[in-house]
């Protein structure tokens, strides 16, 4: 496997594409193996696709762009708006709010960061806010759509390890909501140093926040039926994602009227853009996924760590510190694929519950989404906003520090993760 990983590195380094760099990368590994017939590659490949619960990736996505189409956004910046006016950085609070609404809508953050981007940025721009700070803020509060269900982040994860999604879904909301509070009170410090002031004078009363907050009631109902589906074992996984799109069809067509045909084909492109992108990459993991299985990798790094220390708490966090400096040289959904078939028995073998494992573990990958040299978000958001990587390192810096605190807050107490999952499906 040593030439496979090294084979790997170095086609990113040349700027291959991921998904051609793990498939080649793990195609040399059976042209080492003389004992495995070269038709494996192939079945292994087809294999991977017809795993039934990966079924529920291209269906939250195609849901998630659906909503994006029928109005649901606008709706729900509005509510940020009326809820964070009076805080100062009004309109950088309203991006860490909306990308707490929005979890349940996109489950992505390069998508959420965008978004926000196009739509907050000019009037950011207007109002006198550094554009560094600006992309700063929508790309860090972007990695709350992360935990909040249904991330796809944390469907890989199920899937690949056999953990409850459902469990994993319910994990998320409280550190998707720590996250948000922590984004929030940097925002107020930071904006309130560099003049950003509120957006009116006073708090919007509640005769102003309930119509506001009805309009957007479809949008913010959705994680919470998500997760009463799951528990009440109406549907699995992969049948939540049909019911995803079925649900978010229905608020287009009846409940706001705004889904017509022009932005349904606008839908369906971009849903299969995005849902071939990311199966493609799926189903050409499984080539690396099968090798370090072969070489029995999982077992020898689970024996290693071990050697290391017996306290479980010191070796999760050597893996956590291993975890947030690959995700700045690897995308996080490449980590997941590649890592959680090797993760997953260490946690087990440490006695670590994979639910709190998981979603640390997703959330800790995402990190690397906003710090150079891969940082996938990052580049997203200063793309759209016209700024530098300094100007957004220079002003983000605040807001990795808190992120890291959000992360250190939930590995230290595992209840905040693991309360509502006992809670909704019993411990």
């Amino acid at each position: 496997m040593t030439l496979v990983f090294i084979l790997f590195g170095l086609f990113l380094i040349l700027g291959m594409p991921v998904a051609f760099a793990i498939g080649i990368a793990g195609f040399v590994f059976f042209l080492q193996q003389p004992h495995l017939p070269l038709t494996m590659p192939v079945q292994l490949i087809l294999s991977e696709t017809q795993n039934f619960n990966l079924l529920a990736i291209p269906m939250f996505i195609f849901a998630g762009n659906l909503m994006n189409e029928t109005g649901i956004t606008y709706r729900l910046m509005k509510f940020a708006e009326v809820v964070t006016g009076h805080m100062y950085g009004g309109m950088a609070q309203v991006s860490v709010v909306l990308s707490t609404l929005m979890g349940g809508v996109t489950g992505s953050s390069i998508a959420d960061a965008s978004m926000e981007a196009r739509i907050l940025g000019p009037t950011m721009n207007e109002k006198g806010y550094d554009r560094g700070y600006s992309a700063a803020v929508h790309g860090f509060s972007s990695l709350i759509t992360i935990a909040i269900p249904p991330g796809i982040g944390l469907v890989l994860y199920g899937s690949i390890g056999e953990v409850s999604v459902g469990r994993l879904f319910a994990g998320g909301l409280v550190p998707g909501l720590i996250m948000a509070l922590f984004f929030g009170i940097t925002v107020a410090i930071t904006a309130r140093k560099k003049g950003y002031q509120p957006e009116r004078e006073k708090r919007a009363s509640l005769k102003e926040v309930l119509p506001v907050f009805a309009h957007s009631l479809w949008a913010i109902l959705f994680p919470i039926l998500l997760i009463l589906g799951l528990r009440t074992g109406w549907m699995v996984p992969s049948e939540a994602g049909a019911f995803a799109a079925v649900y978010a069809l229905i608020v287009g067509l009846i409940a706001y009227r705004e889904l017509k045909w022009e932005n349904f084909k606008r839908c369906v492109q971009a849903s299969i853009a995005d849902i071939g992108m990311i199966m493609f990459l799926i189903a050409l993991s499984a080539l690396v996924s099968y090798g370090l299985k072969w070489e029995m990798i999982p077992q020898q790094l689970t024996q290693a760590l071990l050697g290391i220390s017996s306290n479980p708490y010191v070796i999760f966090t050597i893996i956590l510190f291993f975890l947030l400096v690959l995700g700045m040289f690897i995308d996080s959904t490449v980590i997941i694929l590649l890592l959680t078939s090797i993760l997953v028995p260490i946690a087990r073998q440490l006695g670590l519950d994979l639910v709190y494992f998981g979603v640390v573990m997703v959330i800790t990958c995402a990190t690397g989404l906003l710090t150079p040299p891969v940082g996938l978000t990052m580049y997203a958001v200063c793309s759209v906003m016209e700024c530098s990587i300094a100007d957004f390192m220079r002003e983000g810096w605040p807001f990795l520090i808190a992120l890291l605190m959000a992360i250190a807050l939930i590995v230290l107490f595992p209840q905040l993760i693991l309360f509502l999952p006992n809670l909704t499906f019993g411990t």
